[in-house]
């Protein structure tokens, strides 16, 4: 592999020097630097620059400005600019930074450990980008060579794999901090008005998940890694949750909503009902955005039954602007929408009917359409079902966090490098009587562990400096008992198994994800206390 080439421009020559000295022995990249903004502009149009280490404060070309300039030029818009600054660290300046292109900040004096492993990070973002092209340009150079074709293809797809994971980590995270906020805010006193505003926020930020989870549902089919939780399931229970989510949608939107299920349907039976709920969810959506007036109809209908199975049809009817014909075999394609203006004028990703045909498949059953352009459209899901005994299932009630029970004076530190969801997670948690100190990383996390006692120890999965799982494995390996024995959830925005269980090997007693349900992370705080101390 070439190396990378690394720019840094700074107008103090000892910078450059220390600078330099400190990268010099980092494999595979090649380090240019430069005094001179002017001249350090020159070098980025005539040579490859992959990154760039920019000193906010210089004459002539300040590094905010130096930045804009190869940010607008398409020449070198590709550059990762890392803004490299003495003054202050106010969110002004950052916002500042960020603004103008740049992805990261170093603070002066630097960090030698912070400073080679972000630039680390960066390095091998460029190499997987670059592996990734190179890759595409064999496959499309190198037909005949099929065998090797289909090694970079795999390849390729763990690179995917990789990349969906990392901007899992870096969408949830900050998804979670709004969402939080949003419940913080639904805990508070607020006008009709405002109440308003925060469901409109949540529902924004619900969509957003969605969109994320379904980019992470198509690479685990991709990767056969989706499976379906099999359980009893009633329609009722289906349509009961639809009726939730798509009523008001339809009275804002001036259109009838029914759903009509066959009297003849009396059984349980075995499904796996948040993937069906996200078929019928799928279809119901898309209805919803190509329909301005009329009706959208979900009817349940019995097809064939027998003593053991039932062969249940879902389908869904609207009067919308349909689909042309020749584009009705391509719409369960991933990326792909029924005509070339559907995403610029109604949005969406063209996932979500892909999703529903994989789903399908794998429940076993299949999915059609039917569309009469410029009248409407008829979306079916159709399959066996193993009948099954009826259950008796309670549906828990939702209530506020804040009228959760409070604890008996619970000790916790919560290790967080994100600001904004450690100022959630710590505000939720002191609603319930809890003491709450914070650490944004694990090195400080693990100074105070040893210098304070703590009930509880919230631990993110990544942080800076020491990550949460060494940690968590530092923690359970103290010589101290009373250290060694803490309570410790770990936080994570990954939605990968493995990474999930990489905090319980670590010594993590639970691992919550992002974005959290505040309820749900009570009801595992009761529970982890009752099993320690009863």
């Amino acid at each position: 592999m070439k190396n990378i080439n690394l720019l840094i421009v700074d107008d103090k020559i000892e910078n450059l020097i220390s600078l330099t000295a400190l990268l010099n022995d980092i494999a595979g990249i090649n380090i240019i630097s430069s005094q001179d903004p002017n001249e350090a502009l020159r070098i980025c149009y005539k040579q490859n620059i992959d990154i760039a280490l920019v000193d906010v404060q210089m004459p002539d070309i300040n590094g905010f400005e130096f930045v804009e300039l190869i940010k607008h030029n398409p020449k070198t818009s590709h550059i990762i600019a890392i803004m490299v600054t003495a003054i202050s660290k106010e969110e002004k300046y950052l916002i500042q930074g960020l603004n103008s292109g740049a992805v990261d900040y170093l603070y002066k004096p630097l960090s030698p450990e912070i400073t080679i492993a972000k630039v680390k990070s960066f390095i091998q973002q460029v190499q997987t980008q670059n592996e990734i092209k190179e890759k595409n340009q064999a496959l499309e150079n190198s037909k005949e060579e099929l065998i090797r074709a289909k090694e970079e293809a795999e390849l390729a797809r763990k690179s995917k794999e990789t990349f969906l994971a990392n901007m899992s980590h870096e969408i949830r995270t900050p998804i979670n901090g709004v969402m939080g906020i949003a419940q913080m805010l639904k805990n508070s006193p607020l006008s009709l008005e405002q109440q308003d505003w925060v469901n409109k926020l949540n529902s924004a930020s619900l969509n957003l998940l969605n969109i994320v989870n379904d980019i992470l549902d198509l690479s685990k089919f991709d990767s056969g890694m989706m499976k379906l939780e099999i359980e009893p399931t009633s329609v009722h229970d289906i349509t009961d949750d639809l009726k939730n989510l798509f009523v008001h949608k339809a009275i804002h939107q001036g259109l009838n909503f029914s759903i009509f299920i066959d009297e003849k349907i009396d059984s349980f039976f075995l499904a796996d009902p948040l993937r069906l709920k996200q078929i019928l969810t799928n279809f119901i959506s898309n209805s919803f955005k190509f329909t301005a007036e009329g009706s959208i109809t979900l009817n349940i209908n019995l097809i064939d039954s027998n003593v053991s199975k039932l062969h249940l049809q879902f389908q869904v009817t609207d009067t919308g602007i349909g689909i042309p014909e020749h584009s009705l075999e391509k719409i369960f394609f991933a990326f792909e929408q029924g005509e070339d203006g559907i995403t610029k004028k109604f949005g969406g990703t063209g996932l979500g009917l892909a999703i529903v045909k994989k789903l399908s498949i794998l429940l076993g059953g299949k999915v059609t359409a039917v569309s009469t352009y410029g009248k409407g459209s008829e979306f079916t899901f159709d399959c066996w079902f193993d009948r099954t005994t009826a259950v008796t299932k309670s549906k828990p009630e939702k209530i506020l966090y804040s009228e959760l029970k409070s604890f008996d004076n619970l000790k916790i530190l919560v290790a967080e490098d994100n600001e904004l969801n450690s100022f959630m997670l710590a505000n939720i948690l002191r609603t319930w009587n809890c003491e709450i100190k914070t650490a944004n990383n694990g090195k400080v996390a693990l100074e105070k562990v040893e210098s304070e006692d703590f009930d509880i120890i919230f631990m993110d999965s990544h942080m800076p400096i020491m990550s949460g799982f060494e940690t968590i494995r530092r923690i359970r390996q103290h010589d101290n008992p009373a250290i060694s024995n803490i309570l410790i959830i770990s936080i994570s925005a990954s939605v990968l198994e493995a990474e999930q269980q990489e905090a319980l090997d670590a010594g993590a007693n639970n691992v919550i994800g992002k974005p959290f349900d505040p309820n749900h992370l009570h009801e595992m705080i009761e529970k982890m206390l009752r099993k320690k101390y009863n």
